[in-house]
């Protein structure tokens, strides 16, 4: 399926001036004024009139464009404006992370304030009964990351036979993280007449598909293919070995104009070690990835909105619903596995109409992967170098501890300090662990059956923010957020695996 076979809005932006010219309905007028919404950004230009009509949209725009206020306004103003049953979910809002459907629902409840809206959060992380009496009790708008929301249709805790409007956000990114299974099951419980509106930072033509099978002649709205980052984000790469990776960062963050940085790493295990390492350095640091508890992932963004972190490390899924209107640097410590995720990562900065700067680590064996993002963007790269900085120093420690290592300590700590277990991966002790970073690009999902069974997919599987179970060891002092450490799967249960 191409472009061609969908319908596009015009791409030139009409001059229709300001939110409050749109007729809304009073109370979401009211909602917009208190937020001080008053010029719509591109995308919501160009999505709201079909959106508001009722039909379907198929929008692409950057990453902080303000994609959820472009499905959040008419979806609301929906709800507001027919009369329904009280009390039974009339949208639904799908979404790849626990961080993004977080800050989705923060949107939504600014704007729901002074209706009689209700809006509840489904995601994994957490303990399921406060969101199984929400569902019960009844919710108007639903937002949710598909694993656990299937946890909760399979309990009987969620209806949707009053479903009116279905969401995708991040389309690109569930498809990626091999989502579109469990999509397919929560679509075969939902009404067939509905209004379905898709976003995505980009199209690939995975998305397109996706349009064909579960939207009806939907508006197409953007960016016709693929992405780049936005005009306002200046783009470096400094080339140094990976050894000298942190200490690169720590002299980039020396510079006055750095004030806070969101570091990107490939791995969970590099988030744990860059974070420590920066500490050590007296740079206040913090980490978030799929092994921390909700809480502890809760805390390390706050604290990096509010400025107790200079510095937040995390890995791409966790990363998603990262949202820090000034935040002016985002590094890539690992060259990203793919050119969207590039694009992703550099849209965490220059976010609202501010500037910012994108910076790429490479070592020799990742320049194929940073030549393969200039590509896909269509522009060079402007390469760098820090003056001042000794790129042939030694560091005193390698960045990762070897897994053998890892996995020792691991044990010694579940078994109050004494050994024990086969060596190897997956066998006795060591169940749930994955292969080290050197040995696997991207996380690997755990195979299902008995205890100390491990299947690594070929590719990038899901990772364990979106999996039943993690396969990647936590941090020593970290345990995961429930889950079975049984052999065999297990739904249900707080803070169950799926996310």
């Amino acid at each position: 399926m191409t472009d061609s076979t969908l319908p596009s809005a015009s791409s030139a932006v009409q001059p229709l001036s300001t939110f409050q010219d749109m007729q809304l309905p009073s109370m979401l007028n009211a909602a917009i004024t208190r937020l001080g919404y008053t010029v719509p950004t591109e995308i919501q230009l160009l999505s709201l009139p079909p959106a508001r009509k009722g039909q379907d949209v198929l929008g692409t725009a950057a990453t902080g464009s303000g994609k959820t206020v472009a499905f959040l306004l008419p979806l609301i103003e929906k709800l507001l404006s027919s009369r329904a049953t009280p009390r039974r979910t009339r949208a639904l809002v799908l979404a790849p992370t626990r961080e993004l459907a977080a800050q989705i629902e923060e949107v939504a409840l600014e704007l729901c304030k002074s209706t009689p809206l209700r809006v509840t959060s489904i995601f994994g992380g957490v303990g399921q009964s406060p969101q199984a009496a929400a569902l019960r009790a009844g919710t108007e708008i639903v937002i949710a990351t598909p694993g656990r929301l299937l946890d909760h249709i399979g309990q009987g805790n969620a209806q949707f036979g009053g479903l009116e409007v279905l969401v995708l956000d991040e389309a690109d990114r569930m498809l990626d993280l091999g989502f579109l299974p469990d999509i397919r099951r929560i679509l075969k419980v939902l009404p067939s007449q509905r209004q379905t509106l898709l976003f995505s930072a980009t199209m690939p033509d995975d998305i397109l598909k996706l349009a064909r099978d579960f939207q009806h002649n939907p508006v197409r709205v953007g960016v016709k293919h693929g992405g780049k980052p936005a005009s306002r984000i200046t783009e470096l790469a400094y080339a140094v070995s990976s050894e000298m990776k942190v200490d690169l960062v720590a002299g980039l963050l020396a510079a006055p104009d750095v004030d806070q940085a969101l570091v990107f790493t490939r791995t969970k295990h590099r988030a744990n070690r860059v974070a420590e390492k920066l500490e050590k350095a007296g740079i206040s640091a913090q980490r978030i990835h799929g092994n921390r508890s909700q809480t502890a992932r809760t805390e390390a963004l706050e604290g990096f909105k509010s400025g107790k972190y200079r510095v937040l490390v995390a890995t791409d899924i966790a990363a998603r619903g990262i949202d820090v209107p000034a935040l002016g640097h985002v590094i890539n410590f690992d060259v990203p596995v793919s050119a969207e995720d590039y694009v992703h990562r550099a849209g965490r900065t220059a976010r609202a109409g501010l500037s910012g700067t994108a910076i790429t680590l490479f070592s020799r064996d990742e320049e194929d992967g940073l030549r393969s993002i200039e590509r896909f963007t269509g522009k060079p790269i402007e390469r760098a170098t820090l003056a001042g900085f000794d790129y042939s120093a030694k560091p005193s420690e390698g960045l990762e501890i070897p897994l053998r290592d890892r996995l020792a300590a691991h044990r010694a700590q579940r078994n109050g300090g004494q050994g024990g277990g086969q060596r190897g991966g997956g066998q006795g002790g060591s169940q749930g662990h994955a292969r080290p970073a050197s040995a696997q690009q991207g996380q690997g999902r755990s195979g299902q059956g008995s205890a100390g069974q491990r299947q690594q997919s070929s590719g990038q599987a899901r990772p364990a923010d979106n999996a039943r179970f993690s396969t990647v060891a936590p941090a020593p002092g970290e345990g995961r957020s429930g889950g079975n450490r049984g052999g065999g799967p297990r739904r249900g249960g707080s803070g169950g695996g799926r996310r």
